[in-house]
């Protein structure tokens, strides 16, 4: 009897526009479990001095960056940018901190297969200050999604959800930390899932396979 070959990762392109600690929580995730089913074959960015270039490069993965300034226009380039990473051939793109929002068109090419983590429970706090306008608002309780990208800012279906409690003398750093260590759990889970083909989309509601 003859054993089925081995099936391989699914691959994995992460988009970054800062430190990349979401990058990295990753890339620690599919290192310590053999079983996780997904490895980042390029790391993107529309910044040149992102931190999380750094970070794929010191792991020996490949780069690629595309600065909206050295572009006539948005659809220019994104054209550019999904370019690059097709080049890569990825299954699935995971925006870690990616502070552009992506179009039809470029989400077209990896149809239900963009992923984004999100520091608020949406659809609560949507766009790039969320924990700011968390504060502000005087919310008790806050905390992070993973979900997937539609044309819309933040607002695809949900793949996972965690509440994080704010306390009375938070400022919006030390809010964003705590939020950062349950992202850093929720969105390779997320990812994992994606990569084990565990997930269904039914309207807008993401179920898992039974």
């Amino acid at each position: 009897m003859t054993s089925s070959p081995p099936t391989p990762p699914v691959r994995l392109a992460v988009l970054v526009s800062g430190s990349g600690t979401n990058l990295q929580a990753l890339l620690d995730a599919s290192t310590a479990d053999p079983d996780f089913g997904g490895e980042v074959v390029v790391v993107g960015s529309d910044r040149p001095g992102a931190g999380g270039l750094d970070r794929a490069r010191a792991a020996g993965i490949a780069t690629v960056v595309q600065p909206l300034a050295s572009h006539p226009d948005r659809p220019t380039w994104e054209a550019a940018l999904r370019a690059d990473l097709t080049a890569h051939r990825p299954d699935v793109v995971v925006l870690a901190g990616f502070m552009r929002l992506l179009s039809g068109a470029f989400l077209a090419g990896w149809p239900d297969r963009v992923v984004n983590t999100h520091p608020s429970l949406l659809p609560a706090f949507r766009g790039a200050h969320a924990v700011r306008e968390a504060l502000a608002y005087g919310v008790t309780v806050t905390g992070c999604t993973v979900h997937l990208v539609d044309e819309e800012v933040d607002h695809g279906p949900i793949i996972a959800q965690e509440a994080v409690p704010v306390h009375p003398h938070d400022d919006e750093v030390s809010l964003h930390e705590r939020i950062k260590a349950v992202e850093h759990r929720l969105l390779p889970a997320g990812v994992r899932a994606l990569c084990h083909d565990e997930l269904e989309l039914v309207g807008r509601h993401v179920r898992r396979r039974t």
